[in-house]
């Protein structure tokens, strides 16, 4: 007999092509593992990539009566973006967006990134309502779906309460927008039982005193525990109490197509401050004073939560004497004027001066010092998960009390950590909100360990839903881990409700079932994800999935966090004696190992710092230890092997002159696919060698003569950009070595150049991948040649690439030269900050009239240098623009030409984004900048072409 999934399998190809459904175990275990402690094994993961698609999908599953679920970013906590079924998961085509009266409201499609939102208000002074702590991770569908809001959200900017409109899809396939009067007309023809069904429930609640009471009680509180039935209060039209249901109903009523928000002011000017407190009490006392005055944010952190960010780097000293009774409040103000907001900031500390404090840290504007007050709280739920036994998982729990309750609130549930024995569980929280998030670790891998949990879990609930009448979820949405527990905080009636409503919306049950509504008590405790053992790099990963958004490979292969998945799973099969099936290895030796670039961006996104690019690194030394012998050759020989890689892109040079770019990229195709893509990739933007004549030793010997100058720098110029000339496509024909000698010139510098230059190396090359004992020799020999060409550190050194100086500082700092007492450290810089610190006093620099493209580098970027280089890119151009989403360009050192199809990847959408008349992009990597130029259709360069350009000349 053919199964019902086989069936809709067969159905899905005919609406889809291939590569958007995907059914193999191995892929779909990784593609649907979401931020929640909970795990389930898609049967079919689908990346659709627009409205009509998900119309068919769910049409689809409908009639063949599959349960659905839908994802956007995954980042979620309560287990609502998981299925055993049909996941549906979004392309990057669902990045639309659309501004409208000035800014006052913006149209989103489900992909948009909330971060990204508000970068298009920003222009405006507005933003979104909602602010949830995964803002540069998560997705508007997740957003609208959970009703997320925030540490400044409250109840009155969440997307229930900012909602001015949008479409869907029901379980059916129905479309409605809530915006337009003929889709209106139409749903009301297709779908009458439904907008009949809310009038009667309306009516219901408004016969109902008593519920109509709880309900009007609970939404004085932040409470996404079931469905928004305030939406059946504050609305008498059908289509507004649809349309507020959605928010909220975390996929299990329809699929939010798109929403258009009433934005907020965001205003220019604020300040924050941290106020510590001998006690929770006086500290909860402080909080009721302080909801009646203008701050924008007041976020409340216990003593355990304080003690657990004590020894973080930038926390005020006196967080380290702090006993666990002490509280703080973290304050931040919010004010279109400076003289408004310090006003503002007066009149909350005058309210509460008359509350003694034991410390603070009083309010300020400087940006430095804000941001390592709120990276304190952001470091919470971290730091937690960073201590955790290996094994366990980070559960992060969010209730809300009324405020008067918050003291009683605290340490009650501190009395419930000592009895289950949660001591390393914190609390912090929105205060003026009454929402307290308490952030504990747990294991699944015992009965006992497991029915602790529940017993906890238990009297969590009792303690807010029944003796508090708080929410038992205030902003996570309900999933699957309190959906046993909506009964107890809505009662009989009010959880009638609920289930009544969704049998209107999906009378079969496919969307998302187990979500919100579910019969069995024990739900919470079904279906646990294990976190097993698997590489102390790599153990701390709670699989959040905020690493996701800048990984280039995400839609090529796998993400970091889908790449832990994949391995934990081999070393769980391996650890268990498991057959471990070849498919899982082939997949995860492809998309795990090979398509990673190891950049270590996902690093500066994962709240517990992992860098999945160590693992992948660690992985690749077993693969390339064959090659040992090899890579000690190429190290001791490095001029010699740059020598012949000069020679073999002459060669490909003049051959691509004679047959044509064409013939030639044809015949590297075919080679490439003889040698089973073990030869590297030949496109036209590859340049011919950097010649002899202008090799960097040469441009210095041909520099005018000029005497001692106290203004000394050491240019070590990078193997690429001593190797590579200019690309054919560039105006300026000049190669890298002769424009950064150019710069210096102009600034007045005299240029020192390292001995045995062309043998040296960072030592990158072999660092990437896995050969870390010839890498460390050849950064030594670097170390110990700049150590002597520095005059033992007392000169700077200029690399014209910014991965060697990424990685040149990296390996510097665990330093094997022997210093002298008193000598000086090496210095190493990249352009940007050599010319911003060094050369800009002594360049005057004209804007060229002129729009450049700026890509900014993944190591630029992890040495915090976009800012600066976006503000010198401006000072030497009219305009510059940076292309959306893409964060790394996937090159990756020489993967560009061994996995070109990561290159492609990684860049798809940078030609789109480059406007017309637009001639030329600028970064600070040589490599990068050929994949940069290969997938854009200008010619990538050098940012110090630009400065050169835009510089007087001396």
């Amino acid at each position: 007999m053919v199964s019902r999934y086989a069936l809709l399998k067969k159905a899905l190809t005919n609406l889809l092509p291939i590569e958007q459904i995907i059914t193999d175990t191995a892929l779909c275990l990784a593609l649907g593992t979401d931020a929640s402690f909970y795990r389930m094994l898609p049967k079919i993961v689908l990346r659709l990539k627009n409205t009509q698609e998900v119309i068919d999908v769910v049409t689809l599953c409908n009639q063949h009566h599959i349960h659905c679920t839908f994802r956007a970013a995954g980042t979620s906590l309560s287990g609502q973006a998981i299925s055993d079924s049909v996941l549906i998961t979004l392309t990057d085509d669902w990045r639309g967006y659309e501004i409208g009266d000035q800014g006052n409201t913006i149209t989103l499609q489900p992909g948009v990134i909330g971060a990204d939102a508000n970068k298009y208000l920003a222009p405006f002074g507005r933003k979104i309502g909602p602010d949830p702590a995964s803002i540069n991770s998560c997705k508007v569908g997740g957003i609208a779906a959970n009703n997320a809001s925030g540490m400044c959200c409250g109840t009155a900017q969440n997307s229930y309460r900012t909602l001015a409109g949008l479409s869907l899809v029901l379980a059916d396939g129905t479309y409605l927008d809530t915006r337009d009067e003929l889709s209106k007309a139409a749903f009301a023809k297709q779908q009458p039982q439904l907008l009949a069904g809310l009038e009667q429930l309306h009516n219901t609640v408004l016969n109902n005193p008593a519920l109509s009471e709880r309900i009007h009680h609970k939404y004085r509180l932040k409470n996404t525990t079931g469905y928004s039935l305030n939406a059946l209060l504050d609305f008498t039209d059908p289509f507004d109490m649809l349309a507020h249901l959605m928010i909220g109903s975390e996929g299990t009523l329809g699929f939010i197509n798109d929403i258009t928000y009433h934005t907020v002011s965001d205003p220019a000017f604020k300040a924050s401050c941290l106020l510590v407190y001998p006690d929770i009490e006086t500290t909860c006392l402080a909080v009721t004073e302080l909801a009646n005055t203008q701050v924008a944010a007041v976020e409340l952190m216990d003593g355990r939560a304080l003690r657990s960010i004590a020894d973080n780097p930038g926390m005020p000293d006196f967080i380290k004497q702090l006993d666990l009774e002490a509280a703080a409040l973290l304050i931040e103000v919010r004010s279109e004027t400076e003289a408004q907001l310090l006003q503002s900031c007066a009149h909350a500390m005058t309210t509460i001066e008359r509350f003694s404090r034991l410390n603070q840290v009083a309010f300020t504007q400087d940006k430095t010092l804000c941001a390592n007050l709120w990276a304190m709280r952001k470091g919470m739920f971290p730091a937690v998960g960073a201590v955790r036994e290996t094994g366990t998982t980070v559960v992060i729990e969010d209730v809300a009390f009324h405020v008067e309750h918050l003291a009683a609130a605290v340490r009650k549930l501190n009395q419930l950590f000592e009895q289950f024995g949660y001591t390393e569980a914190i609390i912090f929280g929105h205060a003026l909100a009454g929402n307290l998030h308490f952030v504990f670790t747990q294991g699944f891998d015992s009965e006992s360990e497991r029915q602790r949990y529940g017993d906890f879990m238990a009297a969590v609930t009792q303690l807010v839903a029944v003796e508090y009448q708080g929410s038992l979820k205030a902003e996570h949405g309900t999933g699957r881990n309190m959906a046993p527990f909506v009964e107890l905080e809505w009662g009989k009636d009010g959880y009638q409700l609920v289930q009544q409503i969704k049998a209107l919306f999906d009378p079969q049950g496919i969307l998302n079932p187990g979500v919100i509504v579910n019969a069995d008590s024990k739900a919470h405790l079904q279906h646990l994800k294990p976190l097993p053992p698997a590489e102390p790099l790599v153990d701390k990963c709670i699989e959040c999935g905020f690493c996701e958004a800048v990984c280039p490979s995400r839609n090529l292969s796998l993400t970091p966090r889908q790449r832990i998945v994949l391995y934990r799973e081999l070393q769980r099969r391996q650890a268990n004696h498991e057959i471990i099936d070849d498919n899982l290895q082939q997949i995860f030796e492809y998309q795990g190992v090979d398509t990673c670039a190891a950049t270590g961006l996902c690093e500066q996104r994962c709240p517990v710092g992992i860098n999945t690019g160590d693992l992948v690194r660690k992985l690749r030394t077993a693969r390339y230890q064959k090659f040992q012998p090899i890579a000690r050759w190429t190290a001791a020989h490095f001029t010699g092997t740059t020598q012949a890689v000069a020679i073999g892109l002459n060669t490909a040079n003049s051959i691509s002159k004679v047959v044509g770019n064409q013939a030639m990229a044809r015949f590297n195709s075919s080679l490439r696919y003889v040698s089973r893509n073990k030869l590297p990739m030949w496109f036209p933007e590859l340049p011919a060698a950097n010649s002899a004549q202008s090799s960097v030793a040469t441009q210095l010997s041909q520099q005018p003569k000029k005497l001692s100058t106290a203004k000394k720098v050491v240019y070590f110029p990078s193997c690429a950009s001593r190797t590579l000339a200019q690309s054919k496509q560039a105006t300026d024909s000049r190669s890298l070595t002769e424009v950064t000698l150019s710069v210096l010139a102009k600034a007045g510098f005299e240029v020192i150049i390292p001995s045995q230059l062309h043998s040296l190396c960072c030592g990158m090359p072999y660092q990437s991948k896995g050969l870390f004992d010839v890498a460390d020799n050849k950064v030594q020999e670097l170390e110990q040649a700049l150590w002597q060409a520095s005059e033992q550190g007392h000169w700077p050194i200029l690399m014209d690439t910014s991965p060697c100086a990424k990685q040149s500082v990296d390996s510097f700092n665990k330093s094997r030269v022997e210093q002298k007492e008193g000598s000086q450290k090496l210095t190493v810089y990249e352009p940007i900050t050599f010319v911003l610190e060094y050369a800009l006093e002594h360049l005057p620099l004209t804007p060229i009239n002129e729009t450049v493209m700026l890509h900014i580098t993944c190591s630029s970027q992890r040495m915090g240098l976009a800012d600066k280089m976006l503000a010198l890119a401006k000072r030497c151009a009219t305009e510059v623009i940076v292309p959306e989403h893409i964060s790394c360009c996937g090159f990756a050192g020489d993967k560009g030409f061994t996995l070109p199809e990561l290159n492609a990847s990684a860049l798809a959408t940078l030609k789109q984004q480059i406007p017309k008349g637009c001639t030329r992009g600028i970064s600070n990597s040589r490599t990068c900048e050929l994949g940069l130029s290969h997938h854009s259709g200008i010619n990538y360069e050098s940012i110090l072409y630009l400065v050169d350009e835009a510089a007087a000349a001396p």
